[in-house]
């Protein structure tokens, strides 16, 4: 029996979108730390060479930094022309860029008889432009950058891809309807992709988060006052067996496992990472 490691990932090159975002981060060093030479596309270029660079630094790893827009597929593109150049083929791809917005969250986690006569705060006030936002972001910024990155792996009949989905794609949560839907669209896509690419080699997963503090969900878990856990963090930490929210470097493990040639016979899959969040009924 061979030797179960991570070190088939020495070497490979990773793209990875919204890499410079919180959990991004984690997965990058992740990565760096088992060998694996990674670009970071963003779309704010200066932020990605610059986490890019403390990362190789930090690791003594091959990261470098690119700019790319997830919803232009030319961005991508040329992109994908520069990391070609700088690193090689592209043996993985994480499609981490995503988050939610305030114009696509109401201000009510259920309207109540006294909503009625003032339904800005309600399903009814939501803004189109802030859903239209946050679907495509989420969704159609995981097809586009699988859609380009992925051909590197059809000249190697190999290849991983791994999204990132969140457990919100499993029971939405109030206030956030668009990021819920668009999260359950990258479920459908994950296995979608899986069945369409299994014949050339190609395996595509994805992980689902459930509660970690970032910055597009900074908002709502906190209080802005006392900087400590709103009524909604408080209600999210009592719905978690853990009794906690994740740490970002909580990803880590079930990331590299679906990256892996460990998990070479794994494809379609959505992995929870979240502290029983799923299992637990609240009684």
């Amino acid at each position: 029996m061979k030797k179960i490691s991570f070190d088939d990932l020495n070497g490979k090159v990773c793209v990875i979108t919204g890499g410079a975002g919180v959990i991004g981060i984690s997965l990058v060093k992740a990565l760096a730390s088992v060998g694996t030479k990674v670009a970071i596309v963003d779309l704010n270029e200066d932020l990605a060479k610059k986490v890019a660079a403390e990362i190789s630094d930090e690791f003594d790893a091959i990261v470098i930094g690119v700019k790319g827009n997830v919803l232009d597929k030319e961005s991508l593109e040329a992109a994908k022309a520069e990391i070609n150049d700088k690193l090689g083929l592209i043996d993985l791809l994480i499609n981490g860029a995503g988050g939610n917005s305030p114009m696509a969250t109401t201000g009510v986690e259920q309207m109540e008889e006294s909503d009625i006569d003032n339904l800005e705060k309600t399903f009814y006030g939501l803004q189109m432009e802030g859903f239209d936002k946050v679907f495509a972001l989420n969704f159609k910024g995981t097809i586009i950058p699988t859609m380009v990155f992925t051909r590197d792996m059809l000249s190697k009949r190999a290849g991983s891809v791994l999204n990132i989905s969140s457990m919100n794609s499993y029971h939405p949560l109030t206030k956030i309807p668009a990021y819920s839907a668009a999260k359950a669209s990258v479920n459908n896509f994950t296995e979608w992709a899986a069945t369409h690419f299994a014949k050339v080699g190609i395996r595509v997963n994805a992980v689902a988060p459930g509660f970690f503090i970032t910055s597009q969900n900074r908002f709502l878990v906190l209080d802005e006052k006392t900087g400590g856990f709103s009524a909604r963090g408080n209600k999210i930490v009592s719905s978690t067996p853990m009794g906690k929210f994740g740490d970002p470097d909580d990803l880590q493990g079930a990331s590299l496992f679906l990256l892996s040639d460990i998990s070479s016979f794994v494809t379609g899959i959505v992995i929870p990472v979240d502290g029983g969040f799923n299992c637990y009924s609240g009684v």
